[in-house]
Parts: C-alpha cells; sequence; structure tokens
C-alpha cells in the first residue's frame, strides 16, 4: 500500500510540473527567462525556430516551447 501512495504521489508531482511549464509568456517575461534580447526571439520565430501564438496582437509563448527551443 505504501508504494501505490508514492507512485501516486509521483504522479501528481509529475502532473503539477507539466502544468507548471505550460504558462503562457510574452515576449518580455521570455527575455528575462533566456536573458536574450527581444530581437534574437523574432528571429526565432521568424526562422521557425521558436513556437508562438499571435493572437490578441502580440506574441505569447509557451513556457515548455521556450525551454526546449533553448535545450535545442
Amino acid at each position: 500500500m505504501n508504494t501505490q501512495i508514492i507512485n501516486l504521489l509521483q504522479e501528481i508531482k509529475m502532473e503539477l510540473k507539466n502544468k507548471k511549464n505550460n504558462t503562457w509568456m510574452d515576449i518580455k517575461k521570455v527575455c528575462e527567462i533566456t536573458t536574450l534580447s527581444a530581437s534574437t526571439v523574432r528571429r526565432a520565430v521568424n526562422r521557425g525556430k521558436l513556437k508562438c501564438s499571435k493572437k490578441l496582437g502580440k506574441l505569447l509563448f509557451m513556457e515548455s516551447d521556450v525551454r526546449q527551443w533553448i535545450n535545442g
């Protein structure tokens, strides 16, 4: 029974970690996290290397996509 509880807690932990990485960020926040300039981020978007949403008239990025782009 203890191993079932531990396994369940580990699953919950992973689920919470995944949800945290799926938050939307604007370009300012991406620049803060990556320490890159806005022009570098925009260049990656234009080249198709970084996915983003252009709804609402501004660039919005999923944190998981940004981390994947940075890690290569």
